[in-house]
């Protein structure tokens, strides 16, 4: 279980992660803020490309990074973005992005945090993001 402080300081990051978006077609900014099992917090912001298809989430930013560090174990992200990086509502990891959290998280213990700010967020688990997911308990 995530914290309060720990939810705090997680928005807070997510938030500052909102300026280094690459984000010259759409506009909208998006940082995340995700914390290993180890308490490393990893960082991403979204990358747009002219071709759109290469074009890279926050989340999955985070998880890359932390994944080329040799980290694998996590216990929660927070996502926060808006039009021009003014948060005004909750900014949900798209279907790829829950994809790749089922790949290295629990569905049931994996805390994926959706702000606003640090007085206006809601925690959900994976589980209720991607009912039914398919991970690789899938496979074994």
């Amino acid at each position: 279980m995530v914290e309060k402080e720990q939810i705090r300081e997680l928005i807070r990051t997510a938030v500052k992660q909102t300026a280094y978006s690459y984000v010259p077609y759409s506009g909208f900014r998006v940082g995340a803020a995700l914390l290993a099992q180890n308490g490393c917090v990893y960082t991403g912001c979204n990358i747009e490309n002219a071709a759109y298809t290469p074009s890279n989430c926050a989340e999955r930013t985070a998880f890359f990074k932390a994944v080329s560090e040799g980290v694998t174990k996590f216990s929660a992200i927070c996502v926060v973005g808006g039009m021009d990086g003014v948060l005004t509502e909750y900014a949900p990891p798209c279907g790829v992005c829950r994809q790749v959290m089922m790949e290295f998280c629990d569905p049931e213990t994996f805390a994926v945090i959706l702000a606003v700010s640090e007085e206006d967020y809601q925690v959900f688990r994976l589980e209720e993001l991607l009912p039914k997911g398919f991970g690789p308990g899938n496979l074994a």
